[in-house]
């Protein structure tokens, strides 16, 4: 919003100052700023309402160390992180950008539907909440949403170096700071970044060959149904590790961070150049909504980190994961999302495996047994006797080492 107003204010009025909008690190250093100022005012507001509405969360005993303290500690937080996101993303980015719509889009429906649940949990008083099969319905709607745009919207393209004899001839700087005149063609595809392969792209597409010669026309059946997976995992995820006060915020703070960079590099010709990774028009812009989103996790850490002041609830666990695989799809890093979000990946897969071996030995001895003493994970741990300030911050620094190595994926191939 602001960048088109003070856009307009340079270009007819030359007011002075104005033009620095158009830089995406000044916005995006306003958008972390801001969330963190939403998160702080906004949140001691919002926390104090719950407080005397006595919206608290209602707490099953299972036998954890802390547990029954946490009972009565309000829950819906997740519209702080909601607010610190989508305010700063509308004052600062370009709202003609259909990638910042995708994510505006995608926040607010994720954040509708773990509402919905949160309402139903808290004012309805029924610990149920919204019905697994209509929250998982809501995920594959937006799953299938998204792929849809992703692959039928034709100005969501790659920018690809082609021979000389074809189209259009940019004249862009290389990384030495010498003029290199180069021909590229914007091309409408489905593919995406492979990690330690060193010709890193794969193209979905190649999947239905076994269609024939107009294979590329049904990309669509194997590339929308992948989305939704993402989205609904990694989202599904992201709610199974909201377990300890400030788990699910921090760690989405280290991945967005992480998401931003790729995004600062996918979007920008030079860096792309130089890493020789996929260079994506227009998605440089996402770094001002991931900032905010980032701002908007440490915000509500203020409040989360140990002992909680109050919890996100599936209001704010939804829209994080969703808003993590969803950018991720975007800048085409979602086969990047198995390293990057091993701490939700680890999470989601203690509780499979946990449940199916229960099932199994159920079924074949007649008494159920676990892997885990626990699941998810990190209730593992607590089991076993560590303070949930220590498994939350072990959990960061897996994270970061995680994030380091998605990062180092650019070059090691």
């Amino acid at each position: 919003m602001l960048y088109h107003l003070f856009k307009y204010l340079d270009e007819v009025y030359a007011l002075p100052g104005a033009g620095v909008f158009q830089y995406l690190s000044f916005r995006a250093a306003l958008a972390v700023i801001t969330s963190l100022v939403i998160s702080l005012l906004f949140g001691n507001r919002w926390i104090s309402y719950l407080n005397k509405k006595q919206v608290g969360e209602t707490i099953r005993d299972l036998g954890l160390e802390g547990q029954l303290e946490k009972q009565g500690t309000p829950t819906m937080g997740g519209l702080i992180i909601l607010a610190s996101i989508l305010i700063p993303a509308l004052l600062f980015a370009r709202l003609d950008n259909i990638y910042v719509l995708m994510m505006l889009f995608t926040t607010v429906w994720l954040g509708a539907l773990g509402f919905l649940d949160d309402y139903i949990k808290v004012f309805k008083k029924n610990k149920e909440g919204l019905k697994g099969k209509y929250k998982l319905a809501g995920q594959i709607t937006l799953g299938l949403i998204i792929g849809s745009v992703m692959y039928f919207n034709q100005n969501i393209v790659t920018r690809e170096k082609i021979k000389p004899d074809t189209q259009q001839v940019y004249d862009v700087l290389d990384v030495t700071g010498t003029s290199s005149p180069f021909k590229i063609e914007d091309k409408h595809s489905t593919k995406t970044t492979i990690p330690f392969v060193k010709n890193n792209e794969f193209d979905y597409a190649v999947l239905m060959k076994w269609i024939g010669k107009d294979y590329r026309s049904y990309a669509f059946l194997i590339f929308i149904p992948v989305v939704i997976f993402i989205i609904t995992g990694v989202s599904n995820g992201a709610n199974l590790t909201d377990g300890m006060d400030g788990l699910a915020a921090g760690t989405s703070a280290i991945i967005g961070a992480t998401l931003g960079v790729l995004a600062w590099v996918s979007g920008n010709i030079i860096f792309a150049d130089y890493l020789n990774i996929m260079y994506l028009p227009d998605t440089g812009e996402l770094t001002v909504f991931i900032s905010a989103f980032v701002g908007a996790t440490i915000g509500f850490l203020w409040f989360n980190t140990y002992p909680a002041q109050v919890f996100m609830g599936d209001t704010g666990s939804l829209a994080i994961g969703g808003i993590i695989a969803v950018f991720a799809i975007i800048i085409r890093k979602e086969l990047l999302i198995p390293l990057l979000c091993g701490i939700f990946l680890a999470e989601s897969f203690s509780v499979i495996v946990q449940v199916s071996y229960f099932k199994y030995t159920k079924k074949k001895y007649g008494a159920g047994r676990r892997i885990f003493k626990m699941a998810p994970l990190h209730h593992h741990f607590q089991k076993l006797g560590y303070p949930e300030p220590k498994i939350v911050l072990r959990f960061f620094i897996v994270g970061i080492m995680l994030a380091v190595l998605t990062i180092v994926t650019l070059k090691v191939r």
